[in-house]
């Protein structure tokens, strides 16, 4: 299992294997991003965290930070002893480390979402 890194756009410099796709638009990746929060609601430790509108609020949020190009860093701790942390970290470049290229395989990406599942 590997780990999220300590700032956001450190997953750029992380294994291609990690990546779990790339969209050249802020909607599509709020959507990605959207989607695994369903995928993982029913195992959140506590309702509160399930509940629709916050997770609706949540993607918003998200597609609105990537339009202007921040990273979004996500985390929550599910029904057991477990983690989860979605990213979604705009290359083009990236803000926090511009110096950092976007991985060759994302080049024309925009942005480009990373998790490390439970």
């Amino acid at each position: 299992m590997d780990l999220p890194p300590l700032e956001t756009a450190y997953w750029l410099i992380k294994p291609e294997k990690l990546i779990r796709g790339t969209w050249d638009e802020p909607k599509g990746a709020a959507a990605w991003f959207g989607e695994r929060l369903a995928e993982y609601a029913p195992r959140f430790g506590s309702e509160a965290e399930r509940e629709g509108r916050r997770l609706a609020g949540l993607v918003g949020s998200a597609a609105a930070r990537l339009g202007w190009g921040g990273d979004v860093s996500h985390g929550c701790y599910l029904e057991r002893p477990l983690f989860l942390s979605l990213a979604l970290v705009c290359c083009s470049p990236n803000r926090s480390m511009p110096e950092v290229a976007c991985p060759a395989r994302a080049l024309s990406a925009r942005v480009r979402p990373a998790a490390t599942p439970p």
